[in-house]
């Protein structure tokens, strides 16, 4: 069976596209860090959606050996995929001096490393008949480096540029798509970020189901890039434009001002 392949399937934005692609009655397959919060999901959706099939495995996106087992395992169930949709992230936010190795290498692997090796496994298990998609949850922090979100920004900028040359080796195999949506209010932490950020925060945050049907759409599109919004398409026009001196001054004085961190080893 061809699942549609979910990673950070748990959480605000990854169960928004869990729920609107289970409406569609896709195989998926998920995955995440908790077992436990992956099993309740599925069950979960189990009730709701009683034909739909469902599997997954937990897996630890910064460790090699559970990348490779993770595969091994779908594998073994004879599971392909024709779709995977990276979401997990992980979005710390401070000065970087404050960062151990710790933090920044989980959040480095997390967005960049995890996301380059999964769709990599998942290539090698992909029909890439012209209808597979590939899409990527990048971020509107990747559009201009960012003071106090430093490695946040280069991470997903990493993933933005990697995903574009990635779509023209693949041309007419697969459809590659990254896209970049603004605050998403999932956490509790962030709905407080986004009102701390005022009238940015508040005509830059899209909800999480929003942006997971605009997602679904430009990959099936097939588009390279799909900034998520009206008012994020101006603030990129705007920033593009700007000299850097000045964006990295506004930019520093409003993110210096919060801090957030979920770092767990």
């Amino acid at each position: 069976m061809q699942y549609t392949l979910v990673t950070g399937a748990c959480g605000g934005l990854g169960r928004a596209f869990v729920e609107l692609l289970a409406e569609r009655g896709e195989p998926l397959f998920l995955t995440g860090r908790s077992e436990a919060r992956l099993c309740a999901l599925k069950e979960e959706l189990a009730a709701r959606f009683p034909s739909l099939s469902v599997a997954y495995r937990a897996c630890d996106l910064t460790k090699k050996g559970d990348r490779r087992a993770f595969f091994e395992e779908t594998d073994g169930r004879g599971a392909t995929f024709s779709r995977l949709v990276y979401v997990a992230g992980v979005d710390t936010q401070m000065a970087f001096e404050r960062y151990d190795e710790n933090k920044l290498v989980f959040q480095t692997r997390v967005n960049l490393e995890g996301a380059v090796s999964f769709i990599n496994a998942f290539l090698k298990r992909a029909p890439l008949d012209g209808n597979t998609e590939i899409l990527a949850v990048g971020s509107m922090s990747a559009s201009t480096p960012m003071p106090y979100f430093a490695l946040y920004s280069a991470t997903k900028k990493g993933l933005e540029y990697f995903m574009a040359g990635l779509r023209t080796e693949l041309k007419g195999r697969a459809k590659v798509t990254c896209v970049l949506p603004g605050g998403i209010p999932t956490r509790e932490d962030i709905k407080e970020n986004i009102k701390e950020h005022g009238f940015w925060g508040k005509i830059s945050a899209k909800s999480p189901r929003a942006v997971a049907q605009a997602s679904l759409k430009a990959v099936h599109k097939n588009k390279r890039k799909k900034v998520i919004g009206f008012w994020n398409k101006i603030i990129k026009l705007t920033t593009d434009v700007a000299p850097m001196s000045v964006k990295m001054r506004f930019i520093a004085k409003r993110w210096a001002q919060t801090e957030k961190d979920h770092f767990s080893a």
